[in-house]
């Protein structure tokens, strides 16, 4: 191939392409403000030049890669470890030791740098996940999902997943996947709130990190006897309280 031919090839590159309305919670494509070890989404055009999915065999040492098809997502110009690429979507984990404020992000591709977007990081930013329109993500202790079939009951232990409930103690390495439970830093302020009403401390049984899964917190919460049938849930911690519109199936 010629020279003359090479040249043209890097100049059809395409740099990849964001804004800050692009960037987003993972669990629920929230704005922020974002929390650190959270799960963020960015998209774009130009990202990546196809698609690829973590998997077991990207992960070395207990860590994340920070690299995905010649894609790279950097933070404060430190590589970000990485979920999912691809030319439209890029889903990445905020370093857990990420310092609270102003945080760069930006994300190169095959040699290209997108913009610098600047979003702002604070002690926590909870968002729930959501499996079918209306209903957070939530499982009974055998793992199976809760729904409408298959609802919760009042006096049950029920498991909640969210991100970005922030630190916790122990806090992850950056990438790590953690093997162990570790609570949240901002247990003290936290909250479940049913129907808007906060569920008494004593029947949160745990909130902190998923073992074997990076930037996925759950809450191990009995379930009140007064929560109704679908109470709204909603998670605050920091002072800052999860979207609206998510229910959880309770009957």
């Amino acid at each position: 191939m010629s020279s003359a031919a090479l040249l043209c090839g890097v100049a059809r590159a395409t740099a990849p392409s964001y804004t800050l309305q692009g960037i987003v919670n993972a669990g629920n494509y929230a704005a922020g403000p974002f929390a650190p070890n959270s799960i963020l989404t960015i998209f774009g055009t130009g990202l990546a030049r196809s698609s690829q999915q973590l998997t077991a065999g990207d992960i070395q040492s207990g860590r994340m890669p920070t690299e995905l098809n010649y894609t790279e997502v950097f933070v404060d110009n430190y590589p970000a470890p990485l979920f999912y690429v691809s030319d439209s979507q890029i889903n990445f984990l905020v370093p857990s030791n990420q310092s609270l404020g102003p945080m760069k992000i930006r994300v190169a591709s095959e040699g290209n740098s997108g913009p610098e977007i600047t979003v702002t990081v604070v002690d926590a930013a909870p968002a729930l996940f959501t499996w079918t329109p209306g209903y957070a993500i939530a499982t009974h202790v055998d793992n199976s999902l809760i729904t409408a079939d298959s609802p919760a009951h009042a006096g049950e232990i029920v498991v909640i997943y969210a991100t970005g409930l922030g630190k916790t103690a122990p806090n992850p390495a950056t990438g790590e996947i953690p093997q162990y439970a570790a609570q949240i830093a901002a247990l003290s302020s936290f909250q479940v709130l049913l129907g808007g009403v906060a569920v008494d401390r004593g029947l949160i049984k745990y909130a902190g990190l998923t073992p074997e899964s990076a930037g996925l917190y759950q809450i191990n919460l009995e379930v009140p006897g007064n929560a109704g049938t679908d109470p709204e849930i909603r998670l605050a911690a920091s002072g800052q309280t999860s979207a609206s519109g998510l229910k959880l199936a309770i009957r």
